[in-house]
């Protein structure tokens, strides 16, 4: 029989592969764009951010324009988009004037990146949501869900089995299901995901942190708006996934090495947020958000008295960012608000 010097949950393992302060992954390296791991839509394009930008204005005039409003960009990667959010809010002296800029970051090392792009910026960065100011909050998370570390399920002949990562030695891991009794689970996340489901894939401290986020919304009113890539079905997936220099990779090997992440279910994402009693818009298609937006149009502006190549160039960062075939339809986008909201820009 194998020996193990150590078995642990899924997630456990992610946790400390990803944010262990020694070895971690966000905990040693910044990991975007070509020369990282993988790339975001505001490392993309400047466009991206720009809309935002727009968007947000738009929300907080829905909201009758506050005098005390809050942007909180979760997870906030190379601090590109909060970057271009403040510099496009310039342009906007009542709007800029009345909100004040926070970055709610979990790496003490992207903390520094995202310092030293925002250097001169009036932002601040807290660690627990009670840090905040009073004031509408609006939160923007973009594949911020998906950093956080996931369990997953399978049923057999009715019983349920957690997977287990076994660590044989430094360098050799392998996974293992574990019998375990779902309805602790259950009581723990209080709304019952295993109804037609054979194989469950969540992550408790993900609907943790959507639960504090939802008090708050209640609480100051704002909304939420994430983009992620995702899925819709109301049946779980294995999504677990490992990325490596733009390419799949093996997450049981180089630990803290590769990121590893998942598919959102917003199917199950859209039952947590409803629960909360809060109301959603969509999810709608990346490709769809920004093209009602207008990012096109923008693009043409912005591509006036530029050279050929300088056009194409602009184009073609738009095109990865709505094409179908690109991130256009993988990535979706949510918006959570108050019932008593009517704002859907971007959704209808």
């Amino acid at each position: 029989m194998q020996k193990f010097n150590r078995e642990i949950t899924l997630d456990k393992y992610i946790n400390e592969a990803l944010y262990d302060k020694t070895y971690g992954y966000y905990s040693t390296r910044n990991p975007f764009g070509e020369k990282g791991d993988y790339i975001t839509s505001p490392n993309i394009s400047v466009l991206f951010s720009e809309v935002i930008t727009i968007w947000s204005i738009l929300f907080w005039e829905s909201l009758k324009l506050p005098k005390k409003f809050n942007i909180i960009e979760l997870g906030a990667g190379n601090g590109e988009m909060m970057y271009q959010i403040m510099i496009t809010s310039k342009n906007f002296k009542k709007f800029n004037s009345t909100t004040k800029f926070y970055i709610y970051e979990k790496s003490e090392y992207l903390r520094n990146v995202q310092k030293k792009r925002l250097k001169g910026f009036n932002v601040k960065w807290i660690k627990k949501l009670s840090d905040l100011k009073k004031g509408y909050n609006l939160f923007i998370g973009n594949e911020f869900l998906d950093a956080f570390a996931i369990k997953q399920f399978k049923k057999i002949k009715n019983n349920w089995f957690e997977k287990h990562i076994c660590e044989i030695n430094k360098h050799n891991r392998q996974e293992r299901y574990k019998k375990t009794n779902i309805l602790d689970l259950k009581k723990k996340i209080n709304i019952d995901l295993f109804k037609n489901q054979n194989f469950i894939e969540i992550s408790i401290e993900q609907i943790s942190f959507l639960n504090d986020l939802s008090k708050l919304i209640k609480k100051n009113n704002g909304g939420l708006l994430f983009f992620d890539y995702g899925y819709t079905n109301n049946k779980m997936i294995n999504s677990l996934q490992s990325v490596r220099k733009h390419k799949s990779s093996n997450y049981l090997t180089n630990k803290g090495k590769n990121d590893i992440t998942h598919l959102i279910n917003f199917y199950f994402l859209k039952k947590i947020l409803e629960k909360n009693g809060l109301k959603i818009n969509g999810p709608t298609n990346q490709g769809d958000f920004l093209k009602k937006l207008g990012i096109l149009e923008r693009g043409e502006i912005m591509s006036k008295n530029k050279t050929f190549l300088e056009k194409a160039d602009i184009f073609y960062r738009i095109n990865r960012l709505i094409n179908k075939n690109e991130m256009g339809n993988l990535i979706k986008v949510l918006l959570v608000t108050k019932k008593i909201s009517n704002f859907n820009l971007g959704f209808k």
